[in-house]
């Protein structure tokens, strides 16, 4: 009987953690001190996907810094055609809406991999890392991903932030191909994330790092170094098709990542044509 009554408490307890970790815009927006963001917030049970939705509420010039938050997507995607993959209340799923955004494609993608990694900051005794051009690193494994979209519509000019972390995650969470390089906040600190604290915390980055973006680049390029796991490194990229190797010198806020290639010259590679791939061996 004693056994029975310390499941059912513990179930409650698991139940009741759950139902805290919601997201509940009313929960976000309180005392949520930002500028520009979050201004308007939306929280999805289900849906196909947030860029999706917020290139919908981009056609309103009025919709500058909307937020959709989703529990779950069910055919959400990353870079060059791959899925994201999230069970129900895993992660922080979200997309931020950007109307005449002034910052160019480059320096907004470093901008957003900036705020991530200070989102989530030091976990478990690892610092969150920079892989160029989108994913964020929690000891040497995937833990969140970016997703940058441009939408014009009669006229008007928007930009879709799409931000995936994993929170809740566990090690059977991901398939058995992927296990090797994902991870999660909970995985790598032993302890249960707070969404809703991560989601204010995101918010407050992002628009107080867009803002330092538009008066001073260079700032969003030092922080950038700072936080790059590839700087200093040798890397092979797939550009177009076609694989270089060599070591990243450094990078640059309008042209990407800089590259002294091994067969001699500097190369500088965007992000929206080039994939980070394995050295060859």
């Amino acid at each position: 009987m004693t056994n029975n009554k310390f499941k059912i408490e513990n179930r409650e307890s698991q139940i009741e953690n759950q139902i805290t970790d919601l997201l509940d815009p009313d929960k976000i927006k309180a005392n949520l001190k930002t500028k520009r963001i979050g201004g308007k917030i939306l929280v999805y049970d289900s849906t196909s996907s947030t860029n999706d939705i917020a290139a919908e509420y981009a056609k309103n010039k009025q919709n500058d810094g909307m937020v959709i938050f989703a529990e779950e997507q069910i055919a959400g995607r990353g870079r060059v055609g791959n899925k994201w993959l999230s069970g129900r209340g895993d992660s922080i799923l979200c997309s931020i809406v950007l109307i005449e955004n002034k910052l160019n494609a480059e320096l907004l993608s470093l901008t957003c991999a900036v705020v991530v990694a200070e989102t989530i900051g030091r976990t478990g005794g690892s610092r969150a890392k920079i892989k160029w051009p989108n994913d964020i690193m929690l000891n040497g494994k995937k833990v969140a991903g970016i997703l940058l979209e441009s939408k014009v519509d009669k006229g008007c000019n928007a930009c879709i932030i799409g931000i995936g972390i994993n929170c809740h995650q566990k090690k059977d969470s991901f398939s058995v191909q992927i296990q090797p390089a994902a991870t999660s906040l909970d995985m790598e600190s032993n302890s249960v994330s707070d969404r809703i604290l991560l989601a204010k915390r995101l918010l407050t980055s992002i628009d107080q790092w867009l803002e330092t973006a538009e008066k001073n680049g260079d700032k969003v390029i030092d922080r950038w170094r700072e936080l790059s796991i590839q700087l200093s490194h040798r890397v092979t990229l797939l550009f177009n098709g076609t694989s270089f190797t060599g070591h990243c010198i450094g990078i640059d806020p309008e042209e990407g990542l800089i590259i002294q290639l091994d067969t001699g010259g500097v190369r500088m590679f965007n992000a929206a044509h080039t994939i980070v791939a394995k050295p060859p061996a």
